[in-house]
This record gives structure tokens, C-alpha cells and sequence, in this order.
């Protein structure tokens, strides 16, 4: 199972990125998926759920209206459309997939690295 995710960088106030996670070892297709972000001395804060259709089950206050999730599931891609960062939108963004194994009980749950994110001057 293995989550990796691409896009980070640095960029001004007002600027865009889009952020990619691209699954394997799992069934993506029916996987629920989530951002989450991590900034310096906070804890994780979830910025979107995507149902495996791709339906948003949760969007954080914060970010509706700047950020868009969505995937591929062809591509096993999630992706994080982000626009007008702001500096407190810094933070190393990482995904999540929760899912089940065929034939064993239970949901299992992985996580990616993180790409990070710096929005400064």
C-alpha cells in the first residue's frame, strides 16, 4: 500500500497549486479519501473527505471557496486544487485512505508522506 504525494512548493500570497496523491496496493476506487494538513506547532487539521464516487463528504470551513478536492479513480489520483493561499494555509499536506481488503474483516487505513506547502513573501 503506498501513497505518494507531488506538487508542494513555495509560492506568494494569492497564489495557486495543485496538489496530486497517487494510490497503489489497494482498491482506490472504493476508498474514502482525505487531505490533511499538519502546520508547525499545530495538530492535523482535515481539509476534505471524498467518497469513492467523489462525492465531498466533508470540506473544512477554512478552505471552501479556495480549495477544490477531487480524483481519478482511473488514474488512482486524488487531487487538491488550491487557490488564494494565504501564509496560514502553510502546512505539510499529506493524504489518507481508508479502505477494505477483500476477504478480511475490518477497514484498514493508510497514510503519504506529505508535500509541503509555503506561502510567503
Amino acid at each position: 500500500v503506498q501513497l505518494v504525494e507531488s506538487g508542494g512548493g513555495v509560492v506568494r500570497p494569492g497564489g495557486s497549486l495543485k496538489l496530486s496523491c497517487v494510490a497503489s496496493g489497494f482498491a482506490f476506487k472504493s476508498a474514502t479519501i482525505s487531505w490533511v494538513r499538519r502546520a508547525p506547532g499545530k495538530g492535523p487539521e482535515r481539509v476534505s473527505r471524498l467518497s469513492p464516487s467523489g462525492g465531498a463528504t466533508y470540506s473544512a470551513d477554512f478552505v471552501r471557496g479556495r480549495f477544490t478536492a477531487s480524483r481519478d479513480n482511473d488514474k488512482n489520483t486524488l487531487y487538491l486544487q488550491m487557490s488564494a493561499l494565504q501564509p496560514e494555509d502553510t502546512a505539510v499536506y499529506l493524504c489518507h485512505a481508508v479502505f477494505k481488503r477483500p476477504f478480511l474483516l475490518g477497514t484498514y487505513d493508510a497514510w503519504g508522506q506529505g508535500t509541503q506547502v509555503t506561502v510567503s513573501e
